[in-house]
């Protein structure tokens, strides 16, 4: 019997997964902002680079 409690709790502790609930997804407003967000710092990112590359190649 303790076998068989064991068994049921070891099933119990395990994460359930979620069901999907479409209305608690990201908003495609939302991906778009973020979208816009990681292209803008790709881009300070590539400008700070070629700056440091061209203050290199000037000293």
């Amino acid at each position: 019997m303790a076998a068989g409690n064991k068994s049921s709790q070891a099933g119990a502790s395990r994460k359930r997964r979620p069901k999907f609930n479409p209305k608690r997804d990201p908003k495609p407003q939302i991906l778009a902002e973020a979208n816009r967000t990681v292209l803008w710092m790709a881009s300070v990112v590539v400008i700070a680079f070629l700056v440091v590359v061209a203050v290199q190649a000037l000293w």
